[in-house]
């Protein structure tokens, strides 16, 4: 495992320029594509339809492997219920987990201008080893990918103008799909910087109902000026997206339902995360059962977790350090996962 991390650079930018269908998924494992004919969320939504229900047959013979080799109900607690519900989103008893990784997607807003080299330095820093959440994968054996997805191309104002228009979100939530290009069994996202976590917290007001106060003092204002702005399109949760959210968000989007699509778990970390999943929620509920999130720490956050049924896993009290809670998180979820092997082993041989 190297300590930098896979920096994905230029892919995006050529892809934004073209703004054509693109194959998202390279692996073996079936791939996906989105080839943007008609109106482009068209195509996101038609992905959306094909998503199949979660099935509870498998959850409950892993229920019933708990059982038989001698943990009924909650014994194991926690992990217990996270082995029960990776058997019910792998499709799979036991629920093995394989290869692991983090995904972090770095860009810049218009509302924050004079973020360029902040933002450039964190990715860096990711890419170099040198943050906290390099040395975290290290120790978790966690793949490490950060996106760089036009930094030099901020979205616009979201104070008077949609951050996106709809070609341009739905290539990127394209584009975020490739989260999944590695293979990876279990998938951790989060976005880099506090631009994506106040545009974050917009969308969370506008699909969530919630109220400006419930952002903090400094952010407030700018999101309750965007929310105003926007106030007559916000019906529609990819339109709160596209108007509201940047390329992150758009990216971190299609990076969940692209996991979703592909029965692989994923750990949100942080509001962009949320949010992106609040987006997929308001579509689709079962569009998020693949999720959990790794931590809330703002009032906000373990507000719309409430709101999105997600208990986070872990109390770690991280600010700002995207994917750290992630990777944490991940450890748990793979120890879910060895655990419900394990019993569903012994309950094979009893039979």
């Amino acid at each position: 495992m190297p300590v930098g991390a896979s920096h994905k650079r230029g892919r995006y930018t050529i892809a934004l320029e073209a703004l054509g269908g693109y194959l998202v998924s390279d692996t073996n494992r079936e791939p996906l594509f989105m080839s943007f004919s008609g109106m482009p969320f068209d195509d996101v939504r038609s992905l959306l339809s094909q998503l199949e229900t979660p099935d509870d047959t498998l959850a409950e013979a892993m229920t019933q492997a708990f059982a038989r080799a001698g943990y009924p109900g909650t014994a194991l607690g926690r992990l217990q219920e996270l082995g029960i519900w990776l058997a019910r989103t792998r499709r799979a008893v036991p629920p093995l987990i394989g290869k692991s990784g983090v995904a972090l997607y770095a860009a810049t807003h218009g509302f924050a201008e004079d973020a360029l080299s902040e933002q450039r330095a964190r990715v860096d820093a990711v890419a170099a080893g040198a943050a906290a959440v390099s040395h975290l994968c290290v120790a978790g054996d966690l793949s490490l990918n950060v996106f760089d997805l036009a930094l030099d191309l901020p979205s616009k104002d979201i104070r008077g103008d949609a951050s996106l228009d709809e070609r341009s979100c739905a290539a990127t939530i394209a584009f975020g799909m490739e989260a999944t290009a590695e293979g990876v069994d279990l998938l951790c996202v989060g976005a880099l910087g506090a631009q994506a976590a106040i545009a974050a917290s917009a969308i969370l007001l506008a699909l969530l109902n919630g109220e400006p106060e419930q952002v903090g003092a400094a952010d407030r204002n700018i999101v309750s000026e965007a929310i105003s702005f926007h106030a007559d399109h916000l019906s529609d949760p990819l339109e709160v997206l596209r108007r509201l959210g940047g390329r992150d968000i758009a990216a971190l989007t299609g990076s969940i339902l692209a996991a979703r699509a592909q029965n692989i778990p994923v750990v949100l970390d942080g509001l962009p995360a949320l949010a992106a999943a609040a987006v997929l929620y308001r579509l689709a509920p079962h569009a998020i059962s693949h999720c959990v999130l790794a931590s809330s720490n703002s009032p906000l956050e373990i507000w719309a977790a409430e709101q999105l049924s997600l208990k986070p896993l872990l109390e770690l009290e991280f600010s700002g350090e995207a994917g750290c809670a992630g990777a944490v998180a991940a450890g748990l979820v793979k120890s879910a996962a060895a655990l419900a092997a394990g019993v569903a082993e012994v309950a094979r041989r009893m039979g």
